[in-house]
């Protein structure tokens, strides 16, 4: 902290680092970077005495420890930063660097993201979206978890939805209101495959009227939605996507319809809109889905009959085993000899653990993070919650080593599975993973059951 630019200078170039963290008490409050000496010293002419708290960036973008690269490369894109100090325990304890990331990936997700950013045209996006089933492989090669795939995959997704919105802001012009561009579903979670459709929404600032402003977020909606599809991001079949009028309102009309749902629950309504109960803000005023999660954590919190059609629906989809824990097969023509397992395992234990996060509040959205959350909460008894996450490791692993072959077979990947190309070894673990969503279940509809708002 009392350190002159000449000192930084000297201990940068000692140790051949592009940056300088600050701190005061190991408290952090501010970077220096080699781009802070260039134009906010020797450029300025100011004396080598001159205190390092005077060219610092005060209050730094951080991250912590536990989080990806591909987050920290979105964060840098969208902030123009190229340094990002990472936090342990509130403390911190090293930088990264654009360098540093895609010098270790220059093949992987993160290298993709950041060319991602530096596309002008939907052909030139296009021809990068082709390149997503390569970054997957070698995800899946690299032996990458469920976790760190999702997270990878959905932060590329992330990317395509941002550049296109910055693009279309040039076309249509600079948005007349604040608005949020959400994600749904599985790239809310941070959970998405190679294989996924689009379901996003609109949240606009009340100050929006229809007459005024109404044609130009249709435009945008409709352009970026369009170009998603070219993108590989294909149209949502329900049309939950900003293009939709009806998913494109005021922050005060969401809110009267979330407290509709939660308040007047319908099991057949809430079956179709589930996946707004994963609604995370990827583009613009963040702070309006803040506001809507925090509004739905406190509806849902205050409604238990709520909770209890939730947990009905959680229980539609059943695993695929039957008596004597034999599979069972759901599919038709070609899919006969398979069951789906996104549909027959993932879907199920997503449903289960999303009704336990709105009934302790938890304001996380990723799956396995609200498992930590329910865990804590106390909502599982022991041992159920690790049972959950091992199952979601388990039948997603299946899932996306599945789908990895398909891509190199030549064929478009699914969700089907037919259980004579599985080891003896991912079959047994299957049949114990489905058996634990299936105790779930009936946990699920005796821990909420018969309640009413």
């Amino acid at each position: 902290m009392d350190s002159d630019i000449r000192m930084a200078a000297q201990t940068m170039s000692e140790h051949r680092v592009s940056s300088l963290l600050i701190t005061d008490n190991d408290e952090l409050i501010g970077i220096v970077t080699d781009r802070d000496l260039r134009t906010r010293a020797v450029a300025q002419g100011l004396a080598y005495e001159t205190p390092v708290s005077a060219i610092m960036t005060r209050d730094p973008i951080v991250m912590d420890s536990r989080d990806y690269a591909s987050e920290a490369v979105l964060k840098m894109m969208e902030r123009n930063v190229h340094h990002i100090p990472i936090m342990k325990n509130g403390r911190p304890i090293g930088v990264v660097s654009t360098g540093d990331i895609v010098q270790k990936e220059s093949h992987g997700s993160v290298y993709l993201i950041s060319d991602i950013f530096k596309q002008n045209s939907i052909e030139s996006l296009r021809a990068i979206s082709q390149k997503m089933s390569h970054t997957f492989t070698q995800l899946v090669l690299a032996d990458a978890n469920t976790q760190m795939i999702g997270n990878a995959m959905s932060h590329i997704g992330t990317a395509f939805v941002k550049r296109l919105l910055q693009l279309g802001e040039e076309k249509f012009g600079p948005a007349p209101v604040p608005y949020c561009f959400v994600a749904l579903g599985s790239q809310a979670r941070e959970e998405q495959t190679i294989n996924t459709d689009q379901d996003n929404a609109l949240i606009l600032s009340d100050k929006y009227d229809k007459e005024q402003h109404g044609e130009y977020f249709e435009n945008l909606s409709d352009w970026v939605c369009q170009n998603l599809d070219k993108c590989g991001y294909t149209l949502c079949t329900g049309d939950i996507m900003a293009s939709n009028p009806r998913w494109r309102q005021p922050l005060s009309v969401w809110k009267d319809n979330f407290s509709d749902w939660i308040q007047n629950p319908k099991a057949e309504a809430l079956l179709r809109l589930s996946i707004f109960f994963d609604l995370r803000g990827i583009y613009g005023d963040k702070t309006l889905a803040k506001q809507l999660n925090q509004h739905i954590r406190k509806e849902a919190q205050q409604h238990s009959g709520f909770l209890t059609f939730m947990a009905r629906n959680a229980n539609q989809r059943k695993p695929p085993l039957g008596f004597f824990r034999q599979f069972v097969l759901d599919g038709e023509g070609k899919q006969s000899r398979t069951f789906n397992l996104k549909e027959r395992g993932i879907a199920p234990i997503i449903d289960i653990v999303r009704v336990h996060a709105l009934a302790c509040g938890s304001n996380k959205l990723n799956t396995l993070e609200r498992i930590e959350d329910i865990e804590a909460a106390g909502l599982l008894p022991d041992g159920r919650a690790k049972d959950l996450a091992l199952a979601l490791e388990m039948i997603g692993m299946v899932r996306i080593k599945n789908q990895k072959d398909q891509i190199e077979a030549g064929d478009k990947p699914n969700n089907h599975v037919n259980p004579e190309n599985l080891s003896s070894f991912e079959k047994r673990h299957l049949r114990d993973a489905f058996n634990i969503v299936t105790r779930q279940q009936e946990f699920i509809k005796f821990r909420y059951a018969g309640k009413r708002s």
